[in-house]
């Protein structure tokens, strides 16, 4: 009992410490358990789950022995062809290869993946009968990799039935997945730690995924070493998810405003809201990239902040893994999926890519000067974090500044201005908001309720940064 006693106070603590807008404003104790589903609107409880994390330089050189010891004959190592040839796949296969465990490489893996490049990985995953998944890369290849594993444990399931609705059916994942072991070599998406998959969805130009607690790598292993091979661009990209990550998790509607209330906690979904212990997560996530994000974008060989934002990366994944994001990703996904001919710099591909950090991060300033109404003290804070003076600013003056500051932040980092700079006009704004509509999953999550009008004056607003 006096674990628990000590659970509950700080529990309420948290409560109390709590911000008072509008957004934030319920008590966290409301409903009387599973029953007061069967009564209530929005859920009244939250969960907290991620992979286990082992995090050390050169700490790769262990994951063989971790095979051996989860008793594996037959491995599957996923990558992508331009990380197959680098030092942070080769640590890992010398791991594998020196404790004598048995292993088929996959490095076809697409960065930005398609419901195309997923149904390859997973034929490929379904040639042979693989006991563990390795999946050595940034979130192209984790998110892979996780489907990969799904659909090998699930063979006569149709590939749209555990995609997320209203894109598929959005099937509960009821079987269990082998192990997955996650070696990140980009300091951005955090998909070690969650149980979310992102795809393009070709015939819609427009990204969805598989969310689930099941797809959760069963370890995620931290090397900060492997970040050392980012090109600078990449380095801004992955910073800028991780960036969103923590901003949009912390703003997020509150757990207890989402609705509907699960019937079954497995209907509960992996983005539940913003909650007291994400909050904790998130908001100290926004502090490393305060401090580091524009060391490691500057310097390949500063360690320690390359270090840091591969921790930072960790810390927001864990806060939005069980909060959620909202706008800013819901409306990158139709950015990336409707690109034309923009070639991003530093990336190693023959497709035309906006890189999904870039997406995200380009909406928002719109975006957070939109959603500070609703949670202003939240939006303040997230400004003084990243360096704004808030001492003489008003509740009101919350969404400017902290646009404001966001500009400032991006300028510095040499991001293009704005959507118009990455091949798009006001006559793609129809399309763009018609690709961010089936996004409820995350967008249903905004603090303030959105119309597609109000989608259409965001995408506007995101032509020009400057």
């Amino acid at each position: 009992m006096a674990g628990r006693d000590r659970v509950v106070h700080l529990l309420r603590q948290l409560e109390r410490a709590a911000c008072r807008c509008p957004a934030h404003s319920n008590t966290f104790h409301q409903g009387a358990g599973a029953a007061a589903c069967t009564v209530r609107k929005t859920d009244y409880a939250f969960e907290m789950a991620s992979s286990n994390i082992r995090y050390g330089e050169g700490v790769s050189r262990e994951i063989g022995m971790d095979l051996k010891n989860l008793g594996a004959h037959n491995v599957c190592v996923m990558t992508d062809r331009n990380l197959s040839r680098l030092p942070p796949v080769k640590a890992v296969l010398e791991s594998l290869s020196d404790s004598g465990v048995r292993f088929r490489v996959y490095d076809s893996v697409r960065v930005e993946p398609t419901d195309s490049s997923f149904k390859e990985a997973i034929s490929f995953a379904k040639s042979d009968s693989f006991d563990v998944f390795v999946a050595v890369g940034g979130g192209s290849v984790i998110d892979t990799c996780k489907a990969a594993n799904l659909y090998a444990c699930h063979p006569d399931a149709d590939f749209l039935d555990f995609v997320n609705a209203p894109i598929g059916k959005g099937r509960p994942v009821s079987g269990a997945l082998k192990p997955l072991i996650a070696v990140p070599t980009t300091a951005g998406t955090g998909s070690e730690t969650t149980g979310v998959a992102i795809f393009d969805y070709e015939p819609l130009k427009a990204k969805t995924g598989i969310a689930s607690r099941a797809l959760r790598p069963t370890l995620g292993i931290v090397d900060p070493l492997h970040t050392l091979s980012m090109p600078e661009r990449v380095a801004a990209n992955s910073g800028f998810d991780v960036l969103c990550h923590a901003l949009e998790s912390y703003t997020a509607l509150p757990y207890h405003q989402r609705s509907p209330c699960p019937p079954d906690p497995i209907l509960r979904p992996a983005y539940q809201g913003s909650n007291p212990i994400s909050d904790v997560w998130s908001r100290h996530a926004l502090r490393v990239v305060a401090q580091f994000m524009k060391r490691a974008v500057r310097d390949p060989e500063d360690l320690e902040a390359r270090s840091s934002m591969h921790l930072a990366s960790v810390f927001a994944g864990i806060g939005f893994g069980n909060a959620g994001v909202h706008l800013c990703h819901g409306m990158s996904y139709p950015i990336a999926g409707n690109v034309k001919t923009h070639s991003a710099k530093g990336y190693s591909v023959e497709h035309a890519l906006v890189p999904h950090g870039l997406s995200v991060v380009l909406t928002a300033p719109a975006v957070f000067n939109f959603t500070a109404p609703m949670c202003p003290e939240r939006h303040l804070e997230a400004a003084e974090i990243l360096g704004a003076d808030i001492r003489q600013v008003k509740r009101e003056d919350a969404g400017p500044l902290l646009a404001d500051t966001l500009r400032s932040f991006l300028f510095d980092l040499q991001v293009e201005d704005g959507l118009s700079a990455v091949g798009y006009s006001k006559n793609d704004v129809p399309d763009l908001v018609r690709g961010t509509v089936p996004q409820e999953r995350v967008t249903k999550l905004s603090p303030r309720e959105h119309s597609e009008e109000d989608l259409s004056e965001l995408f506007l607003a995101s032509m020009k940064l400057y």
